[in-house]
């Protein structure tokens, strides 16, 4: 099937590649149907394309590129919703703020997207670990870990 992209115009993508979101991303609750494309073929940032709305697209990177030291559990609830069976499926993502100036980018580790990659169901999981935020700067002097944002 053919669908409108923000960063990619239009795009053939297959049936098999649409991942659902049964409980949305929040502040989206109609959009439950996205695909992940690459932002370009050398890029480790990848687009989470809405299937249905071609404006709404999310910047991507994984957050274990850029934070060696993140970590979090996932709830029993969660893993029973994404209906995981082995670490193997996990896949983990952070929503990016992509600035003007690139190297000003900032990273939501508080609520990462998962994705099990078997099945293609994904949650936005909000962490209740204080030293998460919303807005980590990606590219930082010393690769020092986590700060405030």
């Amino acid at each position: 099937m053919k669908i409108a992209t923000k960063y990619h115009g239009e795009k053939e993508i297959q049936e098999k590649e649409v991942i659902t979101f049964p409980q949305a991303i929040p502040g989206f609750p109609e959009e439950k149907e996205f695909v992940l494309l690459p932002l370009d073929e050398e890029s480790q940032f990848i687009v989470l394309q809405s299937v249905e709305n071609q404006q709404l697209a999310f910047v991507l990177s994984n957050p274990f590129t850029f934070f060696k030291e993140y970590e979090f559990t996932l709830e029993d609830h969660i893993v029973e919703l994404l209906e995981l069976e082995s670490e193997e499926d996990i896949q983990v993502f952070s929503i990016l703020t992509v600035q003007d100036q690139f190297e000003k980018t900032t990273a939501n580790l508080q609520a990462p997207v998962v994705i099990n990659s078997k099945k293609n169901i994904a949650k936005q999981v909000i962490l209740n670990e204080p030293n998460y935020h919303t807005k980590h700067p990606l590219f930082q002097k010393n690769n020092p870990t986590l700060v405030k944002g």
